[in-house]
This record gives structure tokens, sequence and C-alpha cells, in this order.
């Protein structure tokens, strides 16, 4: 029986090319097949068994990507949690999901053996050794991939949690599969490709987008530990794409070495996870003549929609559908169709959606409309190219004395104000308006801007119940892990600020 993720993630890279190099490793595509191989052999000897789940919260490296798909050689469910996490934090993971191992960095192994319960567990660290490592070292690895189907669980990843428990997406071999065979084609990658990836491969972005379209081409991954712009302006002259968050080029347009000479040899520039600010996408194409490539995803769905790889890349916007997935916008409530310039839900159904929440029954219900479309919790608007336009998350919308506002179109007006770094809009509690609309900027760096010329420049640039009520100022963004800004922590930090208006 075939194991169609793991078998497609080989097909394409001749054994002898290059897979995989950086943090001490150079490996062919025989080498990293050898490599997963192995650690199938190490999740056997330490009871992993096809659908159990295995937890792993451990540094990026080589060996780990090696372990994720090892997971999938063996038919387990993979379950990446970021590092960052405490013990107290990981609890919950790990009695949510049940998994048969724990995978964790050395310095972590007794408090997460005080957790696991009857799990087992194992170490790797950020140089790819532990005692899974040595015990990959004593197995004798499996014959071959276990035989899985498409509608099998190849992952789970847990949601953000900004608003209260991460729920697991459980992510099937058919999502995950047919998301990233959509990507490789339409992004061109081929055999001649050599991606920077310098993502976290605890989340969808660098683990599923960033190493299963190299690896279904037969790239090659130039792995680096982590984001560093002088890093990445050294790989440059070596690769062909990068896939990185918005943080990634406002940091490296502020490095002096970025200019066309560096970026010569690239044919391709991602971006996604957290809205790229118009301004970057322009300046980036001004110092580099490469216009940077947008696309939207969340967890429980991969990618959505994608500006085209030929034919105009729209900045503040995320491009038409990808092919095979449909999208439309919808009336929040009953789920009524809008049409084209009109903000609603943004909805999706296609094989890359999740099969749901992992034990959850509840909250798949709430998700999901009875055709079968996901609601994504997202806001926007198709424009009249069927480019999508996000305005932001259902939960950010604002209203105010009854009328709703989009906080993407009062910081849009803010952005594009001379000193502004960047800005984040959100409704706070006040006592006549329900919620009042207050902006939290970032200035640039040297500027003198305050809050009157804020309000005095935006006063002919938005209707009056659009304004602002405040305008406050901060060195720096709250940011989760993958750059999106964090609203909720910006609401929970001021919630008091009209109190007694």
């Amino acid at each position: 029986m075939p194991n169609p993720l793991f078998d497609a993630l080989f097909a394409a890279g001749a054994p002898d090319s290059a897979a995989l190099e950086g943090q001490g490793v150079r490996w062919t595509y025989a080498d990293l097949a050898a490599e997963a191989a192995r650690l199938h052999g190490a999740l056997a000897a330490l009871g992993v068994a096809p659908g159990d789940r295995v937890a792993v919260q451990t540094q990026k490296s080589p060996q780990a990507l090696a372990l994720y798909l090892a997971a999938v050689r063996a038919g387990a469910v993979y379950l990446p949690l970021n590092p960052a996490y405490t013990d107290a934090e990981l609890a919950y993971f790990v009695a949510d999901a049940e998994p048969a191992l724990v995978v964790c960095d050395p310095s972590r192994e007794d408090g997460v053996r005080a957790l696991a319960g009857t799990a087992a567990t194992a170490t790797l660290d950020a140089a790819g050794q532990g005692g899974l490592m040595r015990a990959a070292a004593r197995a004798a690895p499996p014959g071959g991939p276990v035989g899985r189907s498409e509608e099998d669980l190849a992952a789970i990843c847990y949601t953000s949690g900004t608003t209260g428990r991460s729920k697991g997406a459980m992510l099937t071999q058919r999502a995950l599969l047919s998301n990233a065979l959509c990507l490789k084609d339409l992004w061109r990658f081929t055999p001649e490709d050599r991606l920077i990836h310098a993502l976290p491969i605890y989340h969808v972005h660098g683990l599923f987008v960033a190493s299963h379209t190299a690896l279904l081409a037969g790239a090659r991954l130039l792995f680096q530990a982590k984001f560093e712009p002088e890093a990445v302006l050294d790989a440059m002259t070596g690769a062909s794409v990068l896939m990185g968050v918005p943080t990634f080029y406002t940091r490296l347009l502020a490095h002096p070495g970025l200019d066309r000479a560096a970026a010569s040899g690239m044919r391709l520039f991602i971006s996604g996870s957290a809205p790229l600010l118009a301004q970057t996408h322009e300046a980036f194409a001004a110092r580099t003549g490469h216009r940077i490539l947008e696309r939207y995803g969340m967890t429980e769905t991969g990618m959505n929609a994608s500006n085209p790889y030929e034919g105009e890349r729209r900045a503040g916007t995320v491009g038409p559908p990808l092919p095979g997935v449909g999208l439309r916008i919808a009336e929040p409530l009953s789920g009524a169709a809008l049409g084209p310039g009109e903000v609603g839900a943004i909805e999706v159904r296609g094989p890359n959606v999740c099969a749901g929440y992992w034990r959850n029954p509840e909250k798949t219900a709430e998700a999901f409309r009875e055709d079968g479309f996901f609601i994504t919790g997202d806001l926007g608007y198709v424009d009249e190219r069927g480019y999508v336009v996000i305005v932001g998350r259902d939960k950010d919308l604002i209203i105010s004395g009854g009328l709703n506002i989009y906080p993407k179109e009062v910081e849009t007006e803010i952005d594009a104000l001379d000193g502004v770094e960047e800005s984040a809009v959100i409704g706070l509690p006040h006592d006549d308006f329900g919620e009042a609309v207050t902006a939290v900027v970032v200035r640039q760096t040297s500027a003198t801007l305050d809050e009157a010329e804020v309000l005095a420049r935006l006063a002919d640039r938005l209707a009056r119940f659009k304004q602002p009520k405040r305008v406050l100022f901060v060195e720096a963004l709250p940011r989760n892990a993958m750059g999106k800004v964090e609203k909720a922590r910006l609401r929970q930090d001021h919630h008091g600020l009209y109190r007694g208006s």
C-alpha cells in the first residue's frame, strides 16, 4: 500500500542530488531518505504505531525535519509545537492530543517527562543530537514506508490560541499533498531551485509550505536556524527563492547590503503569515527590482490564494484563489453570498481544508457551513480583477455607534502618513459609542509625529466615525512567532483607556 505524501516528497529528487544543506549538514535526497528511515526505526522502537501522535517541541535542525518525514513514513500523526511554550502550556497539548511520544530539547527533559503521563519521551537538541538520535543509531530501519490513504491524518497543528484554548486542526495526507503540489506548479518550482529556508518548522509556513514545495520539486533547501539578514543576504548569492514573513522583508530593507546586485540571482520572493504593508512591497521593488509575491493561508487550510507568478502582483492583495480552491465572500451570520467589492466573511472549500478540529466536534460544526465551506474568520472582499483583499479578522471588527469599521481601512491611511512606520487599529470599550476606534502607532526613527498631527491629517481622509478617538505611540507592536500583530494583547493592555468617557 502506498504512502502518498511520503512517496511524493521523494519522487522528484534524484537520489544523488542535493536536498538540504546548512546547519552542519549536506544531504542528498538519498541521505535525507536514509535519515528518515533511521528515525522511523527509532519511533518504532519507542512504541509509536501508525495513527499515534508524535509531539515534537525542539529547536530547528535538519534532523528535526527528518523526524517529521520519519513520522510520515511511519504513518504517525505529527504534532509540531513552538519551542517557546512553557511546561504549563505544553501540558495542555499533551493532555489534548494524547501522544505516544513527546520529543523535546534535553534541557526540558525532566519537566516534559513529568507531564507526559504514559507517553514515551526522547530528546533532540538544536545541533541534531540527543537520545532520539542514539535510539535511531541502535534501531533497525523498517523496510519501507507504512501504507496510508490520502484520508489518513498526517499532522495535527494547533491554532495560535490568541482568543482562547488552541484547537488542533486535523490535516490529512490529501490536504497537505494537494496544497503543496498546487504551489509547486503555481510558483514554478523545479529541481534547479534553491530555497532559503529561514522559517521555523513548528508552523505550517516553514514545515509544509516551504519544505513540501521544495521537496516535491526535487529542489534544494538552504537551511538556516533562524532569520538573520546578513546570513540571508549571503545565501542569496547561491539561491533562487526566499519564503518569509513581512518582518523578513522590513529587516532586509533596513540592511545596507540589499540592492539589485544582491538580488540579481533570485527569481522569487514570497511573503505570508501576516499582512505585508503596501509601502514595504513598493520599497522592496524599488531597491531590488523584484515585486514580492504575497499569498494567503492559515493553519486549518494551508494556502488559499496567491498573487500570480506571471501577471500583476498587487500590493495590498493576496491574489486570486488557488486552482481547486473555492473561495467566497459571505454575510457572516446568514452565510449569504456577497457580490464583488462587498466586505464579508472569507470562506473556502477544497481538498486543502482540514478535516476538523481534534476531538472537538462542537468547534468543528461551528467552523463549517452545511455545504462544506470553511469559515476562515477573516473579513475581506474580491476586487474587480478577482484579487482577494483582506481587511481584518472578524473578531477585530469595530462597531462604534452602531456602525461597522474595518481596521485595515484606517490602518492603510495611517501607514501612508510621513513619519509612520506601522500601525494597528483596535476597538476599545467606550460608555457612549460602545467601542472607540483607537490607533496604536510606531513612529519611524527620528520622526516627531504626535497625536494631534495624526488626527489632523486623517480628518479629510476618513469619515468622522472612522477616525480614531485616540492615537497611542509605542516602540513596537506585539507580535506572535509568525509576525502577526497580537491585537488581543493591545486590547487587553489598553482596555480601560476610555473608562468613564
